[in-house]
């Protein structure tokens, strides 16, 4: 499929000129009024068409089916998926759920077109090209291992993230029961891992902790301008990070108006940290890594302190991740003395980042933001799914941060 970039987009039934007046007549025949749509979207010359006054989705399409609709992180495939022209969601699955609308779980999204919810053990994949799976840690293997051959995987649990089986055995509690198919499965932090992405057919989503500590340190560590040593990691989520499901801890009465750290010193995340951090520097990285929960929905921050390389300054750091990120459309570099913060990048598949002095000479301060939602999970995993089955990678995912 060929593909060009459009600064504007004609569309062909009655709509006028931003200027021209609104009592101006409708265009006939084969006259045309254009609307222009301002963006860095690169689109394919049948990707938007209008019939009728309704949204056309290009012929060329990819088939979608999704696993684990009924939690957070499948409503978000959803949400994203409404403003992909090349995308069509033909199963969803959801066990509890199962004969339900998606749009009668979450209401938000009642006017999507979109298939009933069925059981995984009825799930009929003769009509689907790629998978999103969507469900929990420990179920993923054997659901992911009886699936066809042929289909494209996003897998956003953490059962295919760790490369050594028996870490992953230490760290979840359970033997992993799908060795084969870890070997073939591709870490997928696309800014780093793009290339070896395009070609994989199972792809490993990293978690949202992992991408907000990886996307500013990998380069970081492979420019050897920071020391492996003494990396301490203070990161905080919003409630939604932890699943849909009821529990205790979770109530509003138990998150609101106050902060707690969990997973002290054994959260599930540090060996996924110290993975990536380790290809980095080709030499085994252990960082200290809490994870604090916050009294808000969305959004993710971690506060990175490192020891800076001897002979190297702040000025380095930023230019090493400004030349780093300067071609990438999700990850920013904010201007000196800039703070990321959480409300600009909520609802958006965005990273935001910045590199501050430390008080404490030779140590730096790193800040990262994502939406834990959307860059930290359904984001990335389209993010990824767009380069696996050759599409522009930014395709349904150029929403701009919700604010306020």
């Amino acid at each position: 499929m060929s593909t060009a970039t459009f600064n504007s987009i004609c569309l062909t039934r009655g709509f006028l000129w931003k200027d021209e007046p609104k009592n101006s007549k409708l265009i006939k025949g084969n006259e045309r009024a254009k609307l222009c749509i301002r963006g860095s979207a690169t689109l394919s010359t049948k990707s938007l068409q209008i019939e009728d006054g309704k949204l056309q989705k290009p012929e060329k399409q990819a088939r979608i089916g999704l696993l684990g609709a009924s939690g957070y992180t499948g409503a978000e495939i959803v949400r994203l998926l409404a403003n992909h022209p090349y995308f069509d969601i033909t199963l969803m699955t959801a066990d509890r759920k199962a004969g339900q609308s998606m749009g009668s779980v979450f209401p938000h999204l009642i006017t999507q077109d979109l298939p009933i919810m069925v059981s995984i053990k009825d799930a009929d994949f003769s009509n689907v090209d790629a998978v999103f799976c969507c469900l929990p840690h420990g179920t993923t293997q054997e659901i992911i291992k009886g699936l066809p051959k042929s289909l494209k995987i996003v897998d956003l649990s953490a059962d295919f993230r760790l490369r050594d089986i028996s870490e992953y055995q230490e760290w979840y509690g359970q033997p992993h029961i799908a060795p084969e198919l870890q070997k073939e499965a591709v870490y997928g932090l696309t800014e780093i891992s793009r290339e070896v992405i395009k070609n994989a057919r199972l792809v490993a989503n990293p978690g949202c902790y992992p991408t907000s500590i990886q996307l500013p340190l990998v380069p970081l560590i492979k420019a050897n301008l920071i020391e492996y040593r003494n990396i301490i990691i203070d990161a905080k989520s919003g409630v939604s990070g932890a699943g849909r499901g009821a529990k205790e801890a979770n109530l509003y009465s138990e998150i609101a108006e106050g902060i707690y750290s969990y997973g002290v010193t054994r959260h599930r995340h540090a060996p996924e940290i110290e993975q990536g951090l380790s290809d980095a520097a080709h030499s085994k990285v252990t960082v200290s890594f809490t994870p604090h929960l916050m009294p808000m929905i969305r959004g993710m921050q971690s506060t990175i302190y490192a020891e800076m390389a001897p002979g190297v300054t702040i000025e380095d750091l930023y230019e090493q991740l400004k030349i780093s990120y300067k071609d990438e459309e999700f990850v920013k570099l904010l201007e000196k003395g800039v703070v990321p913060r959480t409300h600009n990048v909520r609802g958006s598949n965005y990273c935001l980042m910045n590199v501050f002095p430390d008080r404490i000479p030779g140590r730096a301060i790193i800040i990262s933001v994502i939406d834990n939602l959307v860059k930290g999970a359904s984001g990335q995993a389209l993010q990824n799914l767009n380069i696996m089955l050759g599409f522009p990678e930014n395709t349904g995912l150029l929403s701009q941060p919700l604010f306020p």
